[in-house]
């Protein structure tokens, strides 16, 4: 069963700021992840924890690590990860989505890895 709280007093990871349904959401990005082309997901905030697991067109995905990542610090491998085919196409999607958003090399983001269960 999936954690749904972060109550331990000693968990390295703040509480959740949103739900893990909605990780992975936009179709092109299901897609990918489905065919094994996206395996991480960067978000401002915790949306799962390590062990966590989540369906997309009913097959399941456990959550494998939670990192913190400079937004600087992404490679092309970094963006691929996520499903683009770089580094570059992957900054101009999010500041098209993200309209007004600087990017920020200081910024901190949640990475959120994941892989196929079973």
């Amino acid at each position: 069963m999936p954690q749904t709280s972060n109550s331990s007093a000693s968990s390295p990871y703040p509480e959740k700021n949103c739900s893990i349904d909605r990780l992975v959401r936009h179709p092109r990005l299901v897609t990918a992840a489905l065919a094994g082309q996206k395996t991480q997901q960067r978000r401002d905030g915790v949306y799962a924890y390590p062990g966590e697991t989540f369906e997309l067109e009913e097959t399941v995905f456990v959550l494998t690590t939670l990192t913190r990542q400079r937004l600087g610090d992404m490679s092309d491998s970094d963006a691929q990860a996520e499903g683009y085919p770089s580094l570059a196409a992957y900054k101009d999607l999010i500041l098209k989505m993200h309209q007004g958003m600087d990017w920020n090399e200081d910024d901190l983001v949640w990475v959120h890895s994941f892989e196929r269960q079973g």
